[in-house]
């Protein structure tokens, strides 16, 4: 299955490309899924969004995006096929992948098209950014097989004009995300830290999550409150007890209120050995820290007997950001 768009013929941003120089027939990148450490939302403002102080973490959950050079047929359009066809990932103009290649065209002037092969390894819609990752791995591979040349700060700003989430996975490892999240600013981290993910049946849209918080107690407080510094502290040390006890979502009880039975798989997590879980970023997915390989495979054990989820997947981190590979 693919979707064919056209490409526009021309820029619609500075006149000059810059120097072409691709000649590679396909790029192969990946791009890692995130978790949010720290999340903290204000009430939204004149242009309906919420502003955030967030830090992410990138995890080995990855996705990896090909793009191909295009036969003379399909020459000028962008199509998208799945690696693992599903019906709950769009191959429309919808999806993220699409709408970034076809950016990155439009302000570069690039008129050939191409062929985009998609391999997914993060939940969908459950709140850890894989649509964003494979818009950031997207921008990152057409660059690359176009010779556009873009730097990273210019393909940070078309990341984020495709979604507030995209720019973290071009820059991978732990960073602090402020506005709506989309700007981005590396943080020291130091040692490995081992994550467990309980997948839901359903995924959940952050536009409803969103709409649920701010209908919530306390929802009216205008302020984002800032990053503690016992969290900064503790990744600095790499200390995974104390990163736990930092650990913090707003939107936690939102997603909680659509979905109760969130709550139970957090207990089912903690009372396995997690040292703490919690909502991964809009949800519905949960995010539990634990000490070490073997603590992953207790609670991994755990969550699975419980009846409660759909999937585990065990993930460390902090993993690099979008990069080529092979």
């Amino acid at each position: 299955m693919s979707h064919l768009r056209a490409v526009p013929n021309g820029p619609t941003g500075p006149s000059t490309a810059p120097p072409r120089s691709g000649s590679a027939s396909s790029v192969r990148v990946e791009a890692p899924g995130k978790v949010n450490l720290f999340l903290s939302a204000g009430a939204p403002g004149p242009d309906g969004y919420h502003p955030l102080t967030t830090v992410f973490q990138a995890v080995r959950l990855i996705e990896t995006v090909t793009a191909r050079r295009q036969s003379a047929q399909n020459h000028g359009t962008v199509t998208l096929t799945l690696e693992e066809p599903d019906a709950a990932v769009p191959i429309d103009a919808s999806n993220l992948a699409v709408r970034a290649a076809d950016l990155l065209a439009e302000v570069t002037g690039v008129n050939e098209g191409v062929d985009l092969l998609l391999r997914k390894r993060v939940p969908v819609a459950g709140g850890m950014a894989g649509g964003s990752a494979d818009a950031a791995a997207t921008l990152v591979a057409c660059n690359a097989l176009w010779g556009t040349n873009l730097p990273l700060p210019e393909l940070s700003a078309l990341a984020s004009r495709l979604g507030a989430d995209v720019p973290f996975p071009l820059t991978g490892a732990t960073a602090v995300g402020h506005g709506r999240g989309d700007l981005v600013t590396p943080i020291m981290t130091r040692g490995s830290y081992h994550w467990v993910f309980a997948l839901a049946e359903q995924g959940l849209s952050t536009p409803a999550v969103f709409r649920r918080f701010d209908v919530l107690p306390g929802a009216g407080e205008p302020a984002v409150r800032d990053i503690p510094e016992a969290l900064t502290a503790a990744l600095r040390a790499g200390d995974v007890r104390a990163l736990a006890d930092s650990l913090h979502n707003d939107l936690q009880a939102a997603a909680i209120d659509l979905r109760p039975e969130l709550a139970r798989v957090i207990s089912v997590a903690e009372e396995a050995g997690a040292l703490r879980a919690i909502v991964s970023g809009s949800g519905p997915t949960i995010a539990a820290l634990v000490e070490d390989a073997g603590g992953a495979q207790r609670v991994s054990r755990a969550l699975k007997a419980s009846g409660l989820v759909a999937g585990v997947l065990r993930a460390d981190a902090p993993v690099a950001g979008a990069r080529v590979v092979g």
